[in-house]
């Protein structure tokens, strides 16, 4: 008991020097945000997995945003999210979606209730629940930030979503797809990653057919965090707030040229796959080229023409 004891005491302090340090980063270097052109340079974790507090907290304060209205959907248990950060420091208003067990016992371990408006919702995301979701809880307009990572249908979810959603979108994707194809796994419900493949390999969808998605939707890609795992995006109706060099959506490759090696054996243990490795490791599995209407599913194989 003692132990235990000893253990919160510790997370708490921690957590709370984490959160310290994340704001002083972010009140000193706030006036360099202007002279800043790669979105890459801005990579900053607080309580994001990786850089993606240092770069959303760049876009809300350049669209002018103090308490911002947010969507995250996929937080596991709120210890690392895009938006903890948010609703720890600015009295915000947010929902936040997951279908871990126990969600709000959970999320009430990692955060205070009291420091904002936060409606939790413990409930597996699909295309056809996603818009009934956001209406039933009055989260379906006037969105400030809306972030994705689900691992597996979150190309089919953001196609439900209407134009001019949200000022600014996260969303995970596979670089593993790489830079040239319009992919995506397919609108599976309850789709698990590993259970899909044990290399947990594929999932998601590539970044070029977000990039196509969301323009259709009135989006730009500003650009991705260092790991290569997060695409932003930007309203057409706020783009001219940031200083930001815009991408050319046909020339992706540094995007997608990652050397994480997160993938796993059939046993389940890590086995550091890299380059042509890892698309080869999953030729077999089956998914959706969403280049055009026609969505036909095809394995890996032959729309990466490997043998």
């Amino acid at each position: 008991m003692i132990n235990k004891i000893k253990k919160i005491i510790f997370k708490k302090y921690f957590e709370r020097k984490i959160l310290l340090l994340g704001r002083s980063h972010f009140l000193n270097y706030r006036p360099k945000y202007t002279s800043l052109k790669n979105i890459s340079d801005l990579d900053y974790k607080v309580f994001s997995q990786n850089g993606e507090d240092g770069i959303i907290d760049y876009l809300l304060f350049s669209l002018s945003i103090t308490t911002p209205k947010f969507i995250e959907i996929g937080v596991g248990d709120y210890t690392e999210s895009n938006t903890r950060y948010l609703f720890e420091t600015t009295n915000s208003k947010g929902l936040i979606v997951d279908c871990i067990k126990n969600l709000r016992t959970e999320v009430l371990k990692n955060t205070k209730l009291w420091k904002g408006d936060l409606k939790i919702i413990e409930d597996f995301v699909n295309s056809e629940n996603i818009n009934k979701i956001l209406e039933e809880n009055s989260f379906n307009k006037k969105i400030d930030l809306f972030s994705l990572d689900i691992d597996g249908i979150d190309y089919w979810i953001l196609k439900k979503i209407p134009s001019d959603f949200s000022k600014i979108i996260v969303v995970e994707y596979n670089s593993n797809f790489g830079h040239e194809l319009e992919v995506t796994v397919p609108n599976i419900k309850k789709f698990n990653r590993t259970k899909y493949h044990y290399s947990n390999l594929c999932f998601g969808t590539s970044l070029k057919a977000l990039i196509n998605l969301l323009e259709k939707k009135n989006y730009t890609f500003v650009g991705t965090d260092i790991s290569k795992l997060n695409a932003f995006f930007v309203s057409n109706l706020e783009l001219n707030k940031i200083s930001l060099n815009i991408p050319n959506k046909n020339d992706l490759q540094k995007f997608t040229d990652s050397n994480l090696r997160e993938s796993r054996n059939e046993n389940g243990h890590l086995s550091y796959l890299s380059g042509n490795k890892k698309i080869n490791e999953i030729k077999n599995c089956k998914i959706v080229d969403v280049s055009n209407d026609n969505e036909k599913l095809l394995t890996i194989k032959e729309l990466y023409n490997l043998k």
